[in-house]
């Protein structure tokens, strides 16, 4: 090669690298990913526990109940398709149950501390689940244990457990916190005294991510914060206020859940120093979620602070929830679905709706709302 083509191709690359990143750095490799949190990414450890989805659940994607509290899919799906890899299965689900990719450890209603109120509560406040973040972390450990054991003695479960090199080279994921708030709020303590627990709640949280760290080598976090909690139906129903913003959201609220994002934020500051191996992420999820409520005829959405499924109040929620039946002044009613949930941010009072769902991937996938600003393939990046 002469000199002048050896200056071109030295340009060439140069400019490659620097319009498009992928020459600079090739995309990560996650063998499993292990997810923790609650509602907003559980795919069926809470009705293999407590019992099926009523009827109306998954009804957009998957036809039928499947595990959701959603009528499709959520975003720990998209995410997990992204990246080419199955959709989680839960750890307590035992049927069916390929784990060879990863588990997903999160149950609706779980919070990170042991709840005050638990499950079954099927009215206002209602009760919060039982297997909390220290309960989840304890069945990653058992299946730990268990899966290897099961791939040491061969046969034809084998291939549905992951390898042992998973542990350490997979992403882990958290989407937790939104119920340790509601439960504040439900059980009459004053917001001013939620914001004191926070320091601690949160220490708890990344004790648990430290143990991951320090004893099954995982070295790659993508956290969530939480959202606009002061925007969803149901609180706006149980825990009703006229302090809210332009959009009709609980400003006292969504202040709450912000002074969770801001020690949350800080905490994974600190843990970027504690941990000098570990590649964390912690991605804005709350401006993700609000920005629907602010733009949503931007994004074809109806009726943003109602739920689609549902029945009562201002919100579509509190007289019945979706797919409950009840008799109502000698007539039988039930809680149905909206003609097009994909023209609802809300579901049924809880949580987020399929369509909203993946605009909120789509726009988490850019990097956009991260910190550092890596999409789910460069998860690994530090910096």
């Amino acid at each position: 090669m002469n000199k002048l083509s050896f200056s071109l191709l030295s340009i060439f690359l140069t400019v490659s690298t620097v319009l498009s990143p992928v020459y600079a750095e090739r995309a990560c490799h996650f063998p499993a990913i292990f997810n923790f949190g609650d509602g907003n990414s559980d795919t069926g450890g809470f009705t293999a526990t407590f019992g099926s989805s009523p009827r109306f659940y998954g009804q957009t994607f998957f036809k039928g109940p499947s595990g959701r509290s959603c009528d499709g899919r959520l975003v720990i799906d998209f995410f997990a398709s992204s990246l080419g890899k199955k959709f989680l299965h839960s750890y307590t689900d035992s049927l069916g149950a390929d784990l060879s990719q990863g588990a997903n450890f999160a149950q609706i209603l779980s919070p990170i501390a042991v709840p005050q109120l638990i499950l079954p509560k099927d009215t206002p406040p209602f009760g919060f689940n039982p297997v909390s973040y220290g309960v989840q972390f304890a069945e990653f450990v058992n299946f730990v244990d268990r899966s290897q054991r099961i791939r040491n003695q061969g046969g034809k479960f084998r291939s549905l457990m992951p390898r042992n090199e998973s542990f350490a080279k997979g992403l882990y994921t958290f989407d937790i916190g939104q119920n340790d708030l509601a439960q504040g709020l439900f059980t009459n303590t004053s917001i001013d005294d939620i914001k004191k627990s926070l320091p601690a709640l949160i220490t708890s949280f990344t004790a648990t991510l430290k143990n991951l760290y320090d004893l099954f080598g995982a070295r790659t976090f993508w956290i969530h914060n939480t959202g606009p909690l002061g925007c969803l139906p149901y609180i706006l129903t149980i825990v009703p206020t006229t302090d809210v913003d332009s959009v009709g959201c609980s400003k006292p609220v969504n202040e709450l859940a912000q002074s969770f994002n801001s020690v949350l934020k800080s905490a994974v500051d600190k843990l970027r120093s504690e941990l000098p191996k570990a590649a964390i992420t912690y991605v804005d999820i709350n401006s993700a979620y609000y920005s629907l409520y602010l733009e949503s005829q931007k994004y074809g959405f109806e009726r943003p602070l109602e739920a689609c499924c549902g029945l009562g109040g201002a919100h579509n929620f509190g007289a019945l929830q979706c797919g409950s039946t009840a008799t109502v002044n000698g007539t039988q009613v039930t809680a149905t679905p909206c003609k097009d949930p994909s023209k609802r941010i809300n579901w049924d009072g809880f949580a987020y709706s399929e369509a909203a769902n993946k605009i909120i991937f789509e726009k988490i996938a850019t990097g956009n709302f991260s910190d550092p600003p890596n999409s789910p393939g460069m998860a690994c990046r530090r910096k």
